[in-house]
């Protein structure tokens, strides 16, 4: 019987599965912000997270000639740094699970889409429909702006499962702010650490 699985395409993963970077796009963040709700988004989690990975259509990640506005993320009239600027305003922001809201906390997409749409610039909810978005950039040659994509926690499942933004670049690595489920748990800076490197998937730009 095929029915019950409909709702679980209807849903997004920020988290890859069975990670503890996760977010659904369609859970609302009263539930989300109750024990409840987390008991129901730990038990749908890995099917949800199956059933995004047939939805999602994995074009080559090294395309460069995908560029961020087909994938309807125009970010001609607002520059990286203004947007930046924001996204430092939310660091403390609790993280919360499946959130967008910054009254109770954001997921790591929740805040990437949150920060986007705060300059009226529309982004997909889901880190995994990040996977084809814009032309992939070398880590050498990231830059503030540009968008950073990982595995979840889990870094053998090679999904897009977490993200953030490229705050800065210099001789001792690249530096990136994001809503983390781990020990900061919320809106933080954080270092391209070998921890983060084992789980790194690509940098894609979305500036022109």
């Amino acid at each position: 019987m095929k029915t019950p699985y409909i709702a679980l395409f209807l849903l997004a993963a920020c988290g890859a599965p069975r990670g503890t970077d996760p977010g659904w796009t369609t859970v609302p963040d009263t539930l989300q912000a109750s024990d409840s709700g987390q008991a129901y988004a730990d038990t749908v989690r890995t099917e949800m997270v199956r059933a995004d990975s047939h939805r999602v259509n994995r074009t080559g990640l090294n395309d460069t000639a995908i560029v961020a506005k087909a994938q309807g993320i125009d970010t001609r009239n607002v520059r990286p740094d203004e947007l930046l600027a924001f996204a430092k305003t939310l660091i403390g922001t609790p993280y919360v699970y499946g959130s967008t809201n910054p009254k109770v906390g954001f997921d790591c997409s929740g805040f990437i889409t949150y920060v986007f749409n705060h300059f009226n610039i529309k982004v997909p909810r889901s880190s995994i429909d990040f996977t084809a978005v814009g032309p992939t950039i070398d880590t050498a040659a990231a830059r503030p702006g540009d968008l950073i994509l990982f595995t979840g926690t889990n870094p053998q499942e090679r999904d897009v499962g977490h993200m953030g933004i490229v705050v800065s670049r210099d001789p001792s690595g690249l530096q990136f702010i994001h809503s983390t489920s781990g020990k900061i748990h919320g809106v933080t800076i954080t270092p391209f650490n070998d921890y983060y490197k084992t789980r790194f998937v690509r940098v894609a730009r979305v500036f022109p």
